[in-house]
């Protein structure tokens, strides 16, 4: 005879019909983010503050990718539990807070804005580094092929895919940060950028996706790449950034003296078109830099002047 009553059982298989249900609810092979944290007082690292590693599921690339999240002073004071705050995504993430992890020197990203919050001259703010494919890095970034790319496989227009990498940046990464942080809303609140072929990224996303990104950070763009086509691409914008900061150096390709030059003219001409689309100077700053390469010091050096620009107060 059975221990339950007909009630009991009744409920019973209620219960596990619902679990059933929810089980099914459940997207099949979702994999949870993994996250771990560096901060000022791991000595091995040269972070300073909150650094945020998470690792994700990418439905688009079909793999792992990283997501380096610099949070900022407070976050987690139950005196803030209420505030949200800007973001600005930043390409190549390896590369901006930590010499451990950078190709070849870091951004100092951190202790940047840590050094500007903290004198008040920009809002706390989250930064995201979206780190790199690798040796896939070139393809993924590039919307059009680089005919002086002889050593990544990119000459071509079918071996470059950097318009679906700005579907990635919008349809998977900033829903991920927005849904896990205190994120405000709106292009005011929202920052793109990154350096050489981050750069080209970061502005054809902002292109692609008009009225998203408020704010832009370009440091040494090949602006040749299919034939100056982003260029053209801006010619055709009708929504830009409210401020937008532009930067290279004078000694980007000291090895090929007509390249080089190449760059500079390049963007001076990007200036010159976003000055013809209205951005003044409180909109749109330009910085050849004297003497400067082609590398993360040079950014290193100039990033606390962008990011005044961009978010002065």
């Amino acid at each position: 005879m059975s221990r339950f009553s007909p009630a009991a059982l009744i409920l019973i298989f209620l219960i596990a019909g619902l679990a059933a249900a929810q089980q099914q609810k459940k997207p099949k092979n979702t994999v949870p983010p993994t996250v771990s944290t560096i901060t000022s007082f791991d000595k091995d690292h040269t972070v300073i503050g909150w650094l945020e590693i998470v690792s994700f599921e990418s439905k688009i690339y079909h793999s792992t990718r990283t997501l380096r999240v610099l949070v900022p002073a407070n976050y987690f004071s139950p005196h803030n539990r209420s505030r949200s705050y800007p973001v600005l995504y930043m390409q190549d993430g390896q590369n901006l807070f930590d010499e451990v992890t950078a190709h070849s020197g870091e951004w100092h990203m951190d202790e940047t804005v840590e050094h500007l919050v903290g004198g008040f001259k920009i809002p706390p703010m989250f930064v995201v580094g979206i780190d790199n494919a690798g040796d896939k890095r070139s393809a993924e970034y590039l919307p059009y092929p680089d005919a002086h790319n002889d050593h990544d496989n990119v000459s071509a227009e079918k071996d470059v895919h950097g318009k679906e990498y700005a579907r990635f940046v919008m349809t998977e990464v900033i829903p991920f940060i927005e849904k896990r942080y205190r994120i405000s809303h709106g292009a005011t609140n929202t920052g793109i950028g990154g350096s050489s072929y981050g750069a080209v990224a970061a502005l054809y996303t902002v292109l692609e996706y008009p009225g998203t990104f408020g704010h832009l950070l370009l440091e040494s763009p090949p602006l040749w790449i299919g034939d100056n086509q982003v260029l053209k691409d801006v010619d055709k914008a009708k929504t830009l950034p409210q401020r937008i900061y532009l930067g290279i150096g004078t000694k980007e390709d000291p090895d090929d003296t007509k390249l080089n030059d190449q760059a500079i003219q390049l963007v001076q001409d990007l200036g010159a078109a976003l000055r013809k689309k209205g951005l003044g100077p409180t909109r749109l700053k330009v910085v050849v830099d004297e003497g400067a390469a082609h590398n993360e010091a040079a950014w290193s050096k100039r990033l606390p002047d962008a990011m005044l620009f961009l978010y002065g107060q």
